[in-house]
C-alpha cells in the first residue's frame, strides 16, 4: 500500500493535536503582529462603576497590561480565552514598570478610583510571566494609595508560599480564579482549563486562610454546550460558588480571535449566549445567592454584538443596559419592562434544546438572512 494513503499516513512524523491547535497564533504573522505592539504601553486603561467589598459604590481603574502571557497558554490554552493575541515573548521588566506608569498617567494617578483590577493575560504573581519586584511595587503601591486591589489568577498557580506573600504586601486584595464551570467533564473538554474542580478548592481555601478575597469566574455557554444547557448549568454552578466566593462574575462567552470558539463560530457550528438566557439566569439565581454574603456580576463584553451575548438587535442595548445595572444594584426590578418578540424565539430554542438535546443546540442565527448566510463562504 502506497506512504500516500490518508488512512496509513504519508510517511512525516506525527504532528501533536496541541501543535494543530495553536498554528494559527504560531505562523510568522501572528508573531509579527504580536511584536508590532509596543510594550511600553498596556492593552487598554478604563474607569467603570463598581462596588467595593464593603458594598458601597466607587469608581474602578481597569488596566489590562501587556505581559509574556499565560503559563497555561504557553503550554496548551484554554478554548475561548484570545488573550494570547496581546502578548509580546520579550516583555522585560522595564517594560512592565513603564506600562504601570502609562497607566497612571492615563488615570492621573487614579484620581477618583478606589479600586483598581490588574489583569495581565495570566496569572498576576506568576514569577515566570511578570517580574517579582513588578508584582511587589504594585502590590505595595496600590496598598499605600488605599485602593483595593483585584488581581487575576490560575487555581494551579496559588500556593501558600505565593498567597502569603501577596497578603504581606497588600492584604485583604481580591484575587480572581477562572474556574469556569463547576464540572470536571466541562472543564477539561469544553474549555481546557488545565486543573480540577478539587484545585480550585485547595486555592479557595488557601485565600481564606490568607485573608484574601475570592472572586470565581464562571463561563456562561462554553463551546460544544447547547444553549439550554448553558442555561441549566451555570445556573446550577453560580448556587454552588457562590457559597464558597466573595463574588461570582459569571462572563457570557465572547468570540474572540483565533480561538477554537472562533473557528466553530465561523463554521456557524457555535453561536453567542441570548441575552435573554442571562437575564433568565439571573432570576433563578437571585433569591439563593441573596442567602449569602456572595455579591453576583455579570458583564456581557461585547454585548449586543454578534461576536457577544446577544439578542435580536432592537432590544439589545435595553436589555445589556440592564444587566448591567443588575450588577451594581443587584435589584431584580432593573429586568421589570423589559420585553420583546425575539424572547418568543429565544424560548422555543430553549424548550427545543431541552427536548431535542443537541450539543450545538437547536436554534436558528438570529440576525442576517438565512438565506445569506448559508451561501456565505
Amino acid at each position: 500500500m502506497s506512504q500516500s494513503c490518508g488512512l496509513m499516513g504519508d510517511g512525516e512524523k506525527p504532528v501533536k493535536i496541541h501543535h494543530l491547535v495553536k498554528a494559527p497564533e504560531n505562523t510568522p504573522e501572528s508573531v509579527a503582529s504580536r511584536e508590532s505592539w509596543d510594550a511600553s504601553k498596556p492593552v487598554t486603561v478604563y474607569k467603570t462603576p463598581e462596588n467595593l467589598p464593603d458594598g458601597s459604590p466607587c469608581t474602578a481603574a481597569t488596566v489590562i497590561l501587556r505581559t509574556k502571557g499565560c503559563a497555561w497558554w504557553w503550554k496548551s490554552g484554554c478554548t475561548f480565552c484570545g488573550y494570547f493575541n496581546d502578548v509580546r515573548d520579550d516583555v522585560t521588566s522595564e517594560d512592565m514598570f513603564s506600562q504601570w506608569e502609562e497607566a497612571k498617567r492615563r488615570t492621573d494617578d487614579f484620581k477618583g478610583c478606589k479600586m483598581v483590577k490588574v489583569y495581565t493575560s495570566g496569572t498576576f504573581f506568576e514569577d515566570r510571566e511578570n517580574p517579582p519586584e513588578w508584582q511587589e511595587h504594585v502590590l505595595k503601591e496600590t496598598h499605600d494609595l488605599g485602593l483595593h486591589l483585584v488581581v487575576e489568577a490560575q487555581a494551579q498557580m496559588c500556593t501558600d508560599e505565593k498567597l502569603q506573600w501577596v497578603a504581606e504586601r497588600h492584604p485583604g486584595c481580591t484575587v480572581a480564579i477562572g474556574l469556569e464551570a463547576y464540572d470536571n467533564t466541562v472543564l477539561r473538554f469544553h474549555a481546557n482549563k488545565g486543573f480540577t474542580i478539587k484545585q480550585w478548592h485547595k486555592a479557595v481555601g488557601l485565600l481564606r486562610e490568607n485573608s484574601l478575597r475570592v472572586k470565581t469566574y464562571l463561563l456562561f455557554k462554553p463551546p460544544f454546550m447547547s444553549e439550554g444547557d448553558a442555561l441549566e448549568h451555570t445556573s446550577k454552578w453560580v448556587k454552588e460558588v457562590s457559597e464558597l466566593s466573595d463574588e461570582v462574575s459569571i462572563n457570557p462567552m465572547n468570540i474572540q480571535r483565533g480561538t477554537i470558539v472562533d473557528r466553530l463560530f465561523r463554521n456557524r457550528e457555535y453561536r453567542p449566549p441570548w441575552l435573554w438566557s442571562l437575564v433568565e439566569m439571573i432570576v433563578r439565581t437571585h433569591d439563593d445567592v441573596s442567602a449569602t454574603d456572595c455579591r453576583v456580576i455579570v458583564h456581557p463584553t461585547a454585548g449586543g454584538k454578534t461576536r457577544g451575548s446577544h439578542n435580536c438587535g432592537s432590544c439589545d442595548s435595553e436589555v445589556v443596559a440592564s444587566i448591567e445595572r443588575y450588577s451594581v444594584s443587584g435589584d431584580l426590578g432593573e429586568f421589570s419592562t423589559l420585553d420583546c418578540d425575539c424572547k418568543q424565539v429565544w424560548q422555543s430554542e430553549i424548550q427545543g434544546d431541552a427536548s431535542l438535546p443537541s450539543p450545538m443546540g437547536v436554534g436558528i442565527h438570529r440576525r442576517g438572512n438565512p438565506l445569506d448566510l448559508m451561501r456565505a463562504p
